[in-house]
């Protein structure tokens, strides 16, 4: 009778077991996940750095850490800097601004068809009133303080959890080889013979969305900075990497040089917010027609509906690293299931 029910006992307290572990490493499982995206994706890196450094394992994983804080936290915690510090200049900017009584509508507002001249007249009687002003403002001030704490806290989350991940990057690395022993013999005696399909399919997908998203972001950024410096953009750093940024979301690189075209228009230099349109149309949002099939075409690509989903969903799901952990998600989902599908399609032809 014991035996009976032994398998069921040993079953239950799997699963108590695995349950219980969730719950222990859910806190930390959005940088547990970027952090192996990350460690995937670099791995060949990671093995020519090894072999250089005489396969010592831990000083090739300690170098692999500090690059990683050099190139991602580092400007992460810079633009997070900045931007609440140009916040707080915009703020008393406006504030002076009222105070004194010097803002006013842009010139080129009141020339938009149809709809310029009653705006311009509505903002200008609005400015001219402080009651209006002042009424609008209690309006506008709490949803205003959210979205700004909101993007902050986002921001600030994202420096924790990249970090975070930063610091098990180390210990994936160096005990990268026993980890994928393990994990290649549990896969065999769970999946079989189809484990190293299922393993190749998984890391090919997780290198082809990291280096398409990442590439993409970096190229994008570049070809952004070059334009912003040409057309004499302030901050052409923090709007760079503003840029890298939004280049993870679908249609957000146009939000960063569409507003420096703006501000280049309203400021008088017409000419150069016609060249800055240019540039974001064909260079800057061009890239991504070019460089990210290039990049993502040996793994698993993703429609649009896919990307924008992955994003939003990621973001709500894992904060800040959901940008990457969402797409990169869907994409391995999706391509174990083309593999499986292939692979049920062939047996079925076989059996025919």
């Amino acid at each position: 009778m014991e035996k009976r029910f032994q398998p069921y006992t040993r079953l239950a307290a799997v699963i108590f077991l695995v349950i219980g572990c969730l719950a222990v490493l859910y806190p930390f499982l959005a940088a547990i996940l970027f952090a192996a995206a990350i460690t995937i994706s670099s791995w060949p890196l990671f093995l020519m750095l090894l072999h250089r450094c005489r396969q010592r394992k831990t000083l090739a994983a300690a170098i692999m850490t500090c690059s990683l804080v050099l190139v991602i936290i580092l400007p992460l915690t810079l633009v997070t800097w900045n931007i609440a510090d140009h916040a707080t200049e915009v703020v008393e900017h406006v504030r002076d601004a009222l105070a004194n009584g010097t803002l006013e509508p842009p010139a080129w507002l009141k020339e938009i068809p149809m709809v310029g001249e009653q705006t311009d007249a509505y903002l200008r009687k609005l400015i001219g009133s402080r009651e209006e002003m002042v009424a609008l403002a209690k309006r506008y001030i709490e949803p205003a303080r959210k979205v700004l704490l909101g993007g902050g806290m986002l921001l600030g989350r994202g420096v924790a959890q990249v970090s975070l991940a930063a610091f098990v990057c180390f210990f994936l690395y160096r005990d990268g080889l026993t980890l994928l022993a393990a994990l290649r013999t549990g896969m065999v005696k769970i999946m079989g013979e189809h484990a190293d399909d299922v393993a190749d399919t998984v890391s090919r997908t997780v290198r082809g969305v990291m280096y398409g998203l990442l590439g993409t972001a970096l190229a994008q950024a570049a070809v952004a900075a070059v334009g912003f410096m040409i057309a004499g953009v302030p901050g052409v750093a923090l709007l760079a990497v503003a840029t890298f940024l939004f280049s993870l979301i679908p249609i957000g690189p146009p939000l960063i040089w569409g507003g420096a075209a703006i501000w280049l228009f309203n400021h008088g230099g017409t000419g150069w917010a016609i060249f800055m349109v240019i540039w974001g149309v064909f260079l800057i949002s061009g890239v991504d027609n070019v460089v990210k099939p290039m990049l993502i075409s040996r793994g698993s690509s993703l429609p649009f509906l896919l990307v924008l989903l992955g994003v939003m969903g990621g973001v709500l799901a894992f904060g800040f690293v959901g940008l990457f952990i969402g797409p990169t998600l869907l994409a391995v989902a999706l391509g174990l299931l083309r593999n499986w599908t292939s692979s049920t399609d062939e047996h079925a032809s076989a059996a025919n």
